[in-house]
């Protein structure tokens, strides 16, 4: 009886081996390897070691061991130091284009403004009688200048001359001289505030000579009318 192959069994083909015997194929042998691909066994590259890069390869050949080419930074176009130093950023002169401007220096020469100017006629408030000697118009021009005591510090100053002793009164006189002078070295910056305030001081004082006049006038009809009743005899 002749032998029949069947289905699954029966010789090979020559020169194929049947699946799963024989030489063993690996995945993919025989076939293409993709665009940039390293074929098996071909890393490390030739004439690199297993695990790095060739003996010597690192710094780079005309790299000192440990570090740059000394001169290779900052790179050729930058000054040593750093990236800003003529660009205004680290002492250098001038800002870079499209930057801020210096600043012009502030002009520091004393404006000379003098407090006050504004009482051109001669002042109305009179002080109380006193034992002390100075010059009296002089005090009050100096107290009716002054734009750091409010209206009512100016009343009571005038109010405690009888009280003071010469020392004081010729203490108070500095410091309206110091004030002064104090002012008058401001710049022409501060001249706009000074003229405000002399100007708000100014018409405070004029308030307050309006207040010692009407007092006044009273205190004298009160004097009249007590004379007249003594004269009557009531």
């Amino acid at each position: 009886m002749d032998p029949q192959n069947t289905q699954g069994q029966g010789a090979q083909p020559a020169g194929q081996n049947p699946q799963g015997q024989g030489q063993f194929q690996p995945q993919g042998a025989g076939q293409a390897q993709p665009q940039g691909a390293m074929p098996p066994g071909m890393y490390p590259p030739p004439g690199y070691q297993q695990g790095g890069m060739p003996p010597g390869m690192y710094p780079p050949q005309g790299y000192p061991q440990g570090g740059m080419q000394p001169g290779m930074y900052p790179p050729p176009g930058y000054p040593q130091g750093g990236m800003y130093q003529d660009m205004g950023m680290g002492g250098g002169q001038g800002f870079p284009q499209g930057g801020m401007p210096p600043q012009e220096p502030e002009d520091t020469t004393p404006a000379n403004f003098q407090l006050g100017t504004k009482f051109l006629q001669p002042l109305k408030i009179k002080l109380p009688k006193h034992d002390m000697s100075f010059d009296e118009d002089y005090f009050v021009k100096l107290l009716a200048g002054s734009i750091s005591l409010s209206r009512e510090e100016k009343k009571r100053i005038i109010e405690s001359v009888p009280k003071l002793k010469q020392s004081q009164i010729d203490e108070l006189i500095n410091i309206f001289e110091e004030e002064k002078e104090k002012f008058a070295a401001l710049s022409k910056k501060h001249v706009p505030q000074l003229e405000k305030l002399a100007q708000q001081h100014y018409n405070e004082w004029i308030d307050l000579e309006t207040e010692y006049e009407q007092s006044q006038k009273e205190n004298e009809d009160q004097d009249k009318a007590e004379a007249i009743r003594k004269q009557l005899g009531l």
